[in-house]
């Protein structure tokens, strides 16, 4: 465990320690899903990751509850919504907990580009506890005037915007989409403004995050994705700056009633960045496989591991890289 540092007037707020205890914990289920990775099997790399995850968090002077998770308590054994985490339940800070402890599980069987384990922790009350229904997300990096993005508007405005903010043509907007048939009359409005598509397979939590990193290259997100990626989305932006815009999308009133069992009751509503995560908040991810964001897990000839993480915070604007060497116990 962890020894704890902190105060009783620091109970409630996050305390600098958390910041890199977060990796610790994206590092362990980044290191589990590793050992899965081309194996061609889903479920056991997602199952390895989300046990080395949980098994960190509990090491952590903290009282977690799981916000956005595996699912709900009767489709998954563990970090479901709801579950308490943390080795101090009722004494340590009170904190709502966002997390993926493999985003790209198919990536990762298919020994692809991009997955990664990533999480987000905020002050009690401080993330969007959305339902696993999909989100329709848009997202820029900083730098943009306020309000520059709606889903109101139609693509072709929202780019228009992006391009004569920037100083440049809509052509020249470069624009991230997952690649699904979804999105089919999306990428031809896309194309017919002359914009450039930078289609990804999976893992749209490094989608979104790419719109902050100029080598990239990437100037928008577009598109619809899992709800709780968004909100990790939104977490990481809120840490480094940009805009967000989310708004939930259901196919039945199954649905619609899980939206409601978390206390959502406008359905319709357009969610911005400090409503999905508000607050002072942590966003963590570190690299399965090698990415645009981040290395994967190496390992070497001498048994040592390698891992590549980021880490930020919001109320400081801190952004660490970190890259740790794991050696096993002697």
């Amino acid at each position: 465990m962890t020894a704890p540092n902190h105060n009783p007037a620091a109970s409630q707020v996050l305390d600098r320690v958390l910041v890199l205890e977060m990796v610790r914990v994206t590092e362990a289920a980044a290191i589990g899903a590793s050992k899965l990775i081309g194996r061609g099997d889903e479920k056991a790399a997602d199952a390895a990751a989300v046990e080395a995850m949980r098994a960190a968090f509990n090491e952590l002077w903290m009282d977690g509850t799981v916000v956005i998770g595996e699912g709900e308590r009767d489709e998954a054994p563990m970090l479901y919504i709801g579950e308490k985490v943390g080795a101090a339940p009722g004494t340590g800070p009170k904190i709502d907990i966002a997390l993926d402890p493999l985003e790209g599980t198919t990536i990762t069987a298919k020994a692809g580009p991009n997955a990664l384990a990533v999480l987000a922790v905020a002050e009690e009350g401080g993330l969007l506890n959305a339902p696993d229904v999909y989100m329709d997300k848009m997202a820029v990096g900083p730098g943009y005037p306020e309000g520059i993005i709606d889903l109101d508007k139609s693509v072709s405005d929202n780019v228009r915007a992006v391009a004569a903010a920037k100083g440049v043509e809509p052509g020249d907007i470069i624009v991230c989409v997952l690649d699904r048939p979804r999105h089919t009359d999306l990428i031809a409005e896309l194309r017919a403004l002359g914009c450039g598509i930078n289609l990804i397979p999976d893992g749209d939590v490094a989608g979104v995050i790419a719109v902050t990193n100029e080598e990239t290259g990437v100037d928008m997100y577009m598109g619809s994705g899992g709800a709780p990626e968004g909100v990790l989305a939104a977490a990481a932006l809120r840490c480094v700056g940009g805009q967000f815009k989310g708004r939930l999308l259901f196919r039945n009133e199954d649905e619609k009633a899980r939206a409601r069992k978390w206390g959502i009751t406008d359905l319709n509503k357009q969610y911005d960045l400090k409503e999905l995560a508000k607050g002072d908040c942590i966003f963590a991810a570190t690299g399965v496989t090698d990415g645009s964001l981040l290395d994967g897990v190496k390992i070497h000839k001498n048994g040592v591991m390698t891992t590549e993480s980021v880490v930020m915070r919001a109320s400081s604007g801190t952004v660490r890289w970190v890259k740790g060497e794991h050696r096993k116990p002697r």
